[in-house]
């Protein structure tokens, strides 16, 4: 169907025409009406040709044509009006009515096939059978019409493995099971299906062609690194090599996904998902075979275009070339939405959308008149106010007051558009940074702030959660060293997008070892002190607050410094809820190489203690200057934490100090120093039971900060006995240094921002 648009002087009107004989309209009717010269042609007209998508509106809704038409002819001048409208728009109703109708029949040939059993298992809606390599026989030609994109199944009957085969891009799984209830299907990667040492040789990733599936709370990533050089367990856990592998490893979760150059040591990293049920960490190099045999799993979700269609009981349909969502179908029926009206025939149809046509038509009739009548009685003046009312009211501006919030969010709702405008579109040079959740633009609301906009990261499985976690955790805090959440888009929008304050002064990492400016002037050794105790401030109240939260993430670049180098401690994207009731939290590991308590990584449970490690790492990096990991020292220093345990348990704590600070010339700074470098010390203590709380540490600084201005504490001397006790233990283990492609002067998810 093609709409034309005839423009006569003053008159506008619209009406369809159609190559199908059974579905003309006379012409004549129309130009007659508009007081056109009967001839074979039309004068002075301009036409513009609209082809609509199969799942247009008007092909199904003829009553939005309807209204469409109503408006048109308001526009129409009104003796000419006040003529055409009782007969020519009827005809166009119905005409539009009658075409829905005929339109819907002739789609009742596509149909939802049914599919053979593939072995044991059944294959249905969601999923299709691929008829260009099957071998059964009652498959259609048009099975990818019913189903969602990417959702194709091969089953090969001749095979003696009788699962289907999912094509996902690059690499074939078998769906050994697929669950309809639970929306979810495990898959197995075909090469290392059956096979007592299987070598993993594909990185399983999302991407868009996979934006209908999602990881399930029984997955855990692996990281496999094959053909390993020796030295390669230098600067690594203790660990075993894979039974069966020669020179290979196997990690849970992605720890070597991000860090130092694995490829100097390794040939191959290759991270793909497995069931966590299955997972025994203390056996996986042994038993990996069996844990990759057992696949892993994948939960699908609706598509957002057919929601509506599969709600009303329907099955989506979609183009077959393209993959775009074509409409719903309902039976044998053809919709472009939902399925309505079910059951009806097509004589009761037909009746009802005649009396419905007849019944709207009048009641369009009337509008128009109404209307007319209230134009001819308004004066222009009054038209220039309504006008200049509707604009005010319908600019989006008028919606970003930042005090405004919701119900369901404390925080301001903002709209993806104006986020979209305040960040010059995420441009590139608007960029601050970047990390495993999301990139942090730069942005200027209409109101004149400057902010940070954190974007999740569009394909990363996690970011609902995420997003959801960090506006329940940053809407109940409130402390000046933590930054603050000024609002967020909604969950349904068309991104997930977070608005923090910005920090203008770059990060702790920034002016200690960075790109930042202000790394040419170094900070002062007061400046570093008040640092570290506002920074365990802001940790004090979290470890202390109802229920209490554990950052997991702490590090220099997550400490952000406002124009008078106060701290505003950032990125909660790590962070969840510690529960009331427990004294750990298992989980998979998360952080930052460098700074993850080694005791998390052996047992992979969470206490606030991890967090002071961590903490212990940044005291080190401010006494030093240095990186917490550096693959240009030496390979037993390149970790920072267990260079500063080797150097301290050594009394060689001055090899560390950043020489600019005037540990050799000041006798307060080294008495400082040294005090804090055996806090260090302490938080860095691979059993967490030898480690402060974060209560202990902030009083412990405070103490050694005033104990210059002559006041008396014991809370900690530069030298005291519980160090002695733990030199004479052996050396703690330092942080796991993770694998990568890239120096570990890494940015952070959110530099020069709140999160």
């Amino acid at each position: 169907m093609s709409f034309y648009y005839i423009y006569k002087k003053n008159y506008k009107i619209f009406f369809p025409i159609q190559s199908n004989a059974t579905r003309t309209i006379s012409y004549t009717n129309y130009y007659t009406h508009l007081d056109f010269p009967k001839t074979n042609t039309f004068p002075n007209i301009q036409t513009t040709t609209f082809k609509p998508q199969p799942s247009s509106p008007n092909y199904q809704y003829p009553f939005l044509s309807l209204w469409a038409l109503v408006l048109c002819a308001m526009t129409v001048s009104p003796p000419m009006a006040l003529l055409s409208i009782p007969i020519s728009t009827t005809l166009i109703f119905f005409f539009f009515f009658t075409s829905s109708i005929t339109h819907t029949q002739s789609a009742s040939n596509h149909t939802c096939p049914s599919y053979p059993n593939c072995g044991d298992i059944q294959i249905h809606y969601p999923f299709w059978l691929n008829s260009s390599t099957t071998t059964t026989t009652t498959t259609t030609t048009n099975t990818s019409y019913c189903g969602y994109p990417g959702f194709g199944l091969t089953c090969n009957q001749s095979s003696n493995i009788k699962f289907p085969i999912l094509h996902l891009p690059n690499v074939d799984y078998y769906a050994i099971a697929i669950d309809y209830n639970a929306y979810t299907v495990t898959l197995i990667d075909i090469d290392v299906y059956h096979k007592q040492c299987p070598r993993a040789n594909h990185n399983f990733t999302f991407d868009h062609s996979l934006n209908f599936f999602q990881y399930t709370p029984n997955d855990l990533n692996l990281t496999f690194l094959f053909n390993c050089s020796n030295p390669f367990r230098d600067f690594l856990q203790p660990t075993t090599p894979l039974s069966c592998l020669q020179n290979s490893y196997v990690f849970p979760e992605d720890v070597f996904s991000k860090g130092i150059g694995w490829h100097s040591y390794c040939s191959e990293a290759v991270m793909l998902p497995a069931l966590s049920d299955y997972v025994n960490v203390s056996d996986l190099p042994n038993n990996f075979g069996e844990v990759l045999n057992n696949g892993f799993e994948l939960n699908w979700y609706h598509a957002s275009d057919c929601g509506a269609c599969e709600e009303s009981g329907g099955s989506c349909f979609y183009d077959n070339k393209q993959g775009n969502y074509a409409g719903c179908l309902c039976g044998d029926v053809f919709q472009a939405h939902k399925c309505t009206g079910k059951g009806l025939s097509t004589a009761i149809k037909a009746l009802i959308g005649v009396s419905s046509v007849v019944g709207v038509s009048l009641f369009a009739l009337v509008i128009f008149l109404f209307c007319h009548y209230k134009k001819r009685k308004s004066l222009p003046t009054n038209t220039s106010n309504l006008l200049f009312s509707r604009s005010i009211s319908s600019d989006p501006s008028s919606k970003t007051d930042p005090e405004l919030g919701s119900a369901l969010y404390p925080a301001h709702i903002f709209s993806y558009s104006e986020l979209q405008e305040a960040t010059n579109n995420f441009n590139a040079s608007q960029e601050l940074g970047d990390g495993g959740f999301g990139t942090v633009y730069k942005g200027k609301l209409r109101d004149g702030r400057t902010v940070a906009v954190k974007r999740l990261y569009e394909n990363n499985y996690k970011r609902v959660e995420q997003f959801m976690n960090e506006v329940a955790i940053l809407n109940r805090l409130r402390h000046t060293n933590l930054v603050s959440l000024y609002g967020c888009t909604s969950r349904h929008s068309r991104e997930l997008l977070l608005v923090y304050e910005y920090v203008p002064n770059g990060t702790v990492a920034d002016h200690l070892h960075g790109d930042h400016p202000a790394h040419k002037k170094p900070l002062t050794w007061p400046v570093r002190m008040s640092i570290a105790i506002e920074t365990a401030e802001a940790l004090k109240y979290l470890h202390m607050i109802e229920p209490p939260i554990i950052h997991r993430d702490v590090k220099t670049n997550n400490i952000l410094l406002d124009s008078n180098f106060h701290v505003k401690v950032a990125d909660f994207g790590l962070s969840r809820l510690f529960p009331m009731d427990a004294t750990h939290v298992s989980t998979a590991p998360q952080g930052t190489p460098g700074y993850v308590d080694p005791e998390y990584y052996q047992c992979y449970q969470l206490t606030d203690k991890s967090d002071v490690y961590s903490f212990g790492v940044v005291l080190v990096e401010l006494i030093s200057s240095m990186p917490a990991v550096d693959i240009t020292r030496r390979p037993r220093e390149i970790n920072l934490a267990s260079m500063a345990i080797s150097k301290i348990h050594s009394n060689s704590l001055h090899e560390l100090v950043d020489p600019n600070l005037g540990f050799d010339s000041d006798c307060e700074v080294k008495r400082m120093v040294t005090a804090v470098g055996e806090l260090a010390f302490r938080c860095l203590q691979a059993e967490k039971e030898m480690r402060p709380c974060m209560d202990e540490v902030l009083e412990a600084l405070k103490g050694i900060m005033s104990f210059g201005g002559g006041e008396e504490t014991d809370v900690v001397t530069p030298i005291d006995d519980d160090v002695r006790l733990l030199k004479n233990n052996n050396q703690p283990l330092g942080s796991p240094v993770s694998v990568a492609d890239h120096h570990w002067e890494s940015r952070s998810t959110t530099p020069n921002t709140s999160g």
